[in-house]
C-alpha cells in the first residue's frame, strides 16, 4: 500500500465569494511525482497554493477542509515552518536580483534567521547545487548574482535554494512553461531524479512532460477533481470522458 505523506479531504477554496475549489480529496504518495493538469482557470495552481498555505496570503481568500501533512493539520504547523516543509518554486524562475548564486541558496536560512557556519553554508551549498545539476556550471562564481544565468540554470537555482531548506514535499508550478526546450528537457530530467528524496506535486499545461515524469496524473476541470490514477492508465484508459476528450485534444 502507497504510504502519503500529504492528503486533502473535501478541500474547498475561494477568492471573495468566488468558489474555485470545489471538494476535492487527493492523497499524495512519498517519493512519487504526480502531475496536476487541466484547462486554464480550472484551479490548479489555486490547488497547489492551498497546501502550504500561501493561498491564504491573498486579500479575501479561505479554505474549507483538511489537509494534513505527516498526519498531522497544516494548520496547526506555523506557517512559515510549513513552507520549509512544502516547498515551492513558481512559473517564471525568481532567484533574488541583488543576492549572489551563494546567497540565493542560502536564502531561506536568512529569511528564518537559522545560523550557520562556514563550514555549514559550504556544504549545504554545495549538495543543493550539485542535486539540481548545477554545481559544475556555476561553481567558480558562487559570489557573483546570477544575472548571467540562462532561464533554465535560473530556474535550476531557484529549486536548489528550495531544496537546501531539506523540505518533504516540492510543489512546482508549471516551471518549465517559460524555458526553451532543452532547459525544460533538463528539469524534467532533474524532477525524475528528485523523487527519491523528495514527493513532488507538478502542474502542467504539458501532456506529454506529465506522461514523461510522472507516476500519477490528475484532471482537474473547473475547480473539480475528474480523475486521479496511474499515469499511464489516466493516458491510456481514462474513465471519464472529460478526460479522454482533454488528452485527445477534443476539448471543448
Amino acid at each position: 500500500m502507497e504510504n502519503s505523506i500529504l492528503v486533502t479531504e473535501n478541500l474547498k477554496a475561494w477568492y471573495g465569494d468566488n468558489e474555485v475549489i470545489h471538494g476535492i480529496s487527493m492523497s499524495f504518495p512519498q517519493n512519487h511525482v504526480i502531475a496536476i493538469m487541466g484547462p486554464s482557470g480550472c484551479g490548479k495552481s489555486t490547488f497547489i497554493r492551498c497546501l502550504n498555505r500561501i493561498h491564504e496570503l491573498t486579500p479575501s481568500s479561505k479554505t474549507e477542509g483538511r489537509i494534513r501533512l505527516d498526519d498531522e493539520s497544516i494548520y496547526s504547523i506555523p506557517a512559515i515552518m510549513l513552507r520549509r516543509r512544502i516547498g515551492m518554486v513558481f512559473q517564471k524562475p525568481n532567484p533574488f536580483p541583488t543576492m549572489s548564486i551563494f546567497d540565493n541558496v542560502l536564502a531561506g536560512y536568512k529569511l528564518n534567521n537559522i545560523k550557520l557556519s562556514s563550514d555549514e553554508k559550504d556544504e549545504i551549498v554545495e549538495n543543493a547545487l550539485r542535486n539540481t545539476g548545477l554545481w559544475e556550471e556555476v561553481k567558480d562564481s558562487l559570489h557573483q548574482r546570477g544575472n548571467f544565468l540562462s532561464g533554465g540554470q535560473q530556474q535550476r537555482l531557484c529549486i536548489a535554494r528550495t531544496i537546501a531548506m531539506k523540505p518533504e514535499v516540492l510543489l512546482l508550478d508549471e516551471p518549465t512553461s517559460s524555458l526553451d526546450p532543452i532547459s525544460a528537457g533538463k528539469i524534467e530530467d532533474l524532477i525524475v531524479d528528485l523523487k527519491d528524496n523528495y514527493t513532488i506535486v507538478i502542474v502542467t499545461h504539458n501532456m506529454q512532460q506529465a506522461g514523461r515524469v510522472s507516476d500519477k496524473t490528475a484532471f482537474f476541470y473547473l475547480g473539480r477533481l475528474i480523475e486521479y490514477g496511474k499515469t499511464d492508465q489516466i493516458f491510456t484508459n481514462p474513465k471519464h470522458s472529460k478526460t479522454q476528450n482533454y488528452i485527445t485534444g477534443r476539448f471543448s
